[in-house]
């Protein structure tokens, strides 16, 4: 399968790395990667203290909120939410075509 790749303004090859995970164990929920995202991808969910995600309406249960993937499809592989994360959450990976 060949690889995705574009140039950049100054002729060099430019392969896009798309998110694929984010590690919540890791993940603090500073919300900086969703700031640096323009693109509608990721989404702040609750957690309670065993790590399992929670509905909205379980107020009383929630220990703190991860960043996970909302639209994985709007994602353009730019790795902004990567290179601001300061505890190293995410996975990227080429799109294969």
């Amino acid at each position: 399968m060949a690889q995705l790749t574009s140039l950049t303004r100054g002729g060099l090859t430019w392969e896009p790395q798309f998110v694929q995970a984010i590690d919540k164990d890791k993940c603090i929920g500073c919300g900086r990667c969703f700031k640096v995202c323009g693109r509608n991808v990721l989404m702040l969910k609750p957690v309670n203290e065993d790590g399992e995600f929670l509905d909205d309406d379980e107020d009383d249960d929630i220990e703190r909120q991860v960043m996970t993937i909302f639209n994985l499809n709007n994602c353009i592989g730019c790795q902004a939410c990567s290179r601001i994360c300061p505890k190293n959450c995410y996975t990227h990976a080429p799109l294969a075509v």
